[in-house]
């Protein structure tokens, strides 16, 4: 049996098994979305071009514990995909993992207190100074300051990449879903369909869905009031140096 088939095979398995975890009363996705747990939103995965960050971070998958916390829900995807030493975790000593109940600390608390994020959210410079506290380097680009091709470039190589996470911060209602701005990782990246994977944290509402670059790039390049006017975009998320 071939390496590729071997390989296919595993992928299958992860795909029906994470695709029957998401399948809940989500709401309906918009016509240009594609729906991980459709059989071609299945295949896509298959094929795609890049697609290392997938396997960690679907084995790490958590969804947002409220309506603010889709920072913080992939805050802890990203840093248990990376391996990154957690704090003591009541209930499962001695284990560790981060969890959206300890990935907030001291450190944290001074870059965006839990009052505030329990009211807003966090914004795209936030997220990058909360995982920072943690070691790990956060590279923030704002939509403005990047064009697609070089979003498309840095964000697929970084998705085949060991050690390296991509979390997009966006308008929703850009890609035609409810309704404001969001924060999700992707997971993966398809030349043949130019579509990025964001799984989406906060399962209860969307699955995870399969996005157009251009679709995508036009919802991160939107204006963020809490973020001093800025626009929103992404974060590079890699083990530091």
């Amino acid at each position: 049996m071939s390496v590729r088939i071997v390989l296919l095979r595993s992928a299958a398995i992860m795909v029906l098994l994470f695709a029957a975890a998401t399948r809940a009363e989500t709401l309906p996705l918009p016509p240009n979305l594609i729906s991980l747990s459709s059989d071609s939103g299945e295949e896509i995965l298959l094929e795609s071009t890049a697609r290392r960050s997938y396997w960690p971070l679907s084995i790490q998958f958590v969804t947002q514990k409220n309506q603010a916390y889709c920072g913080v829900a992939t805050m802890v995807m990203v840093l248990n995909a990376l391996s990154v030493t957690a704090p003591p975790t009541p209930g499962i000593e001695p284990f560790k993992t981060f969890t959206q109940e300890n990935v907030l600390n001291p450190s944290t608390e001074r870059i965006l207190p839990q009052d505030v994020l329990r009211e807003k959210g966090m914004t795209l410079d936030q997220f990058a100074g909360l995982v920072g506290t943690y070691g790990v380097k956060a590279e923030v680009y704002h939509a403005d300051t990047i064009d697609i091709d070089g979003f498309r470039t840095l964000a697929s190589q970084a998705l085949d990449s060991r050690g390296s996470y991509v979390v997009v911060n966006y308008l929703r209602r850009t890609l035609g879903e409810e309704s404001g701005g969001h924060i999700s990782p992707l997971a993966a990246f398809d030349a043949k369909t130019d579509r990025f994977l964001v799984l989406d944290v906060a399962r209860y509402k969307y699955p995870p869905v399969w996005v157009k670059t251009a679709d995508l790039y036009s919802a991160m390049n939107t204006t963020d009031s809490d973020n001093q006017g800025r626009r929103r975009g992404f974060v590079l998320v890699r083990t530091a140096p």
